[in-house]
């Protein structure tokens, strides 16, 4: 089989990963450069290999899931500090330092500043009156903010970047727009790191130009990381964890009505939609065999986290959207060594998010048919290109 990004509905995995993860939850699957490797879609067989070490993440040894424009300077393998796509040690390396930075006095300042923008874009939706996008004024602001108050990126440069990570995210780019994109990211956050050299402030980069000996190249990969994911998933699992609360009222009255729901609806929402199209990829640096299936050394492993999430053996009747289910244990932020390592952040921002909408607009609703809401099928990311609400 060859990999789809097109959902079923507006929220399911595409119909081909879940025939598989009820049929064969380990399967062939044909890569977009037609290497013949393996797409795992069961729980179980998920978290076996991200958590197997003999499966590597590196850059180099892997191939592309979907058809997607390379960059024209793309390196065989991954730039230092690109830690996502680096194995152990050089990864954990960087996680170390990293993980340093997201300190208890750092997030606890965060969590109040992140209600304060939150009230305030609330605010500025409600000075342009009913219908607007949901989108465009809170769910891509929110998270925009806070990774330009982590990383010291001044806000008026968020047109900018939000332009060229749209552009590289996509899959339907040329090769040479998705190079345009990514140099022009690049070049930006190098300049940032520069800056911060010279003039330190309470963020991420100054903390971690002080705290170890890295280079420039490295800083800037570490930036482009954080900056490219620490928008782009939580403004989208926002939007559509908002979308998914509104299709399904009386899950939406469930949590008005007990508002000590809302940390297990924030998992039950990274569960049910799980806006990974395609989940990591790793290639097998030996023979291993997974749930009794042989993967041949050398062979790439694509990892559904939609599909895994859907899986009964672990999430009775996992198909419903449930406020009220334990859904701890979901791999909406991976799982292994490579998990996801803003995900507490990302867990704030969307319970902050979450509640005070639904506090400042008892009415909300949609402003559109469903059907006609433009879903992002086309990205690395899922989620919608915009959210028209009324209240």
């Amino acid at each position: 089989m060859t990999f789809s990004t097109v959902r079923e509905g507006f929220f399911n995995p595409p119909p081909t990963t879940q025939l598989l993860r009820r049929t064969e939850p380990i399967a062939r699957m044909e890569f977009a450069d037609g290497h013949l490797g393996w797409v795992v879609t069961g729980y179980a067989a998920a978290r076996a290999v991200l958590a197997d070490a003999r499966f590597s993440a590196r850059g180099e040894l892997k191939h592309p899931p979907v058809p997607r424009a390379a960059t024209l300077e793309e390196a065989p393998a991954a730039p230092p500090g690109m830690f996502i796509q680096h194995d152990d040690p050089e990864h954990q390396r960087y996680r170390k330092l990293l993980v340093g930075q997201f300190t208890v006095r750092r997030m606890k300042l965060l969590t109040e500043w992140i209600e304060k923008v939150t009230a305030e874009r609330l605010d500025a939706m409600e000075r342009l009156r009913s219908p607007a996008d949901l989108f465009e004024h809170f769910a891509l602001p929110i998270p925009s903010l806070v990774i330009c108050e982590l990383l010291g990126v001044p806000y008026a440069d968020r047109a900018g970047f939000q332009h060229d990570t749209h552009v590289w995210s996509s899959f339907g780019e040329s090769t040479e727009d998705v190079t345009a994109a990514f140099m022009s990211l690049a070049a930006y956050l190098n300049g940032l790191v520069r800056l911060k050299r010279t003039e330190p402030a309470d963020d991420i980069l100054s903390g971690l130009i002080a705290a170890a000996d890295l280079t420039d190249e490295e800083l800037t990969s570490i930036a482009f990381l954080l900056l490219v994911a620490g928008h782009e998933t939580t403004a989208n699992q926002l939007a559509l964890g908002t979308f998914a609360l509104l299709e399904h009222p009386e899950q939406l009255a469930a949590l008005r009505a007990d508002r000590a729901l809302i940390e297990g609806a924030v998992e039950e929402t990274l569960r049910y939609l799980s806006i990974v199209h395609h989940g990591p990829t790793r290639a097998a640096l030996e023979d291993v065999e997974i749930e009794g299936t042989l993967v041949k050394e050398g062979e790439v492993v694509m990892v559904s986290l939609a599909a895994a999430n859907r899986d009964p053996d672990r999430f009775p009747e996992p198909e419903s959207f449930d406020v009220t289910r334990r859904a701890a244990g979901h791999l909406g932020f991976g799982h292994g060594i490579h998990q996801c390592l803003g995900q507490q952040l990302a867990r704030i921002e969307l319970r902050v998010g979450f509640t005070a909408l639904l506090e400042r607009f008892p009415g909300l609703r949609l402003a559109c048919p469903a059907e006609e809401i433009r879903l992002r099928h086309d990205m690395q990311v899922y989620g919608v290109y915009a959210l028209p609400v009324a209240w």
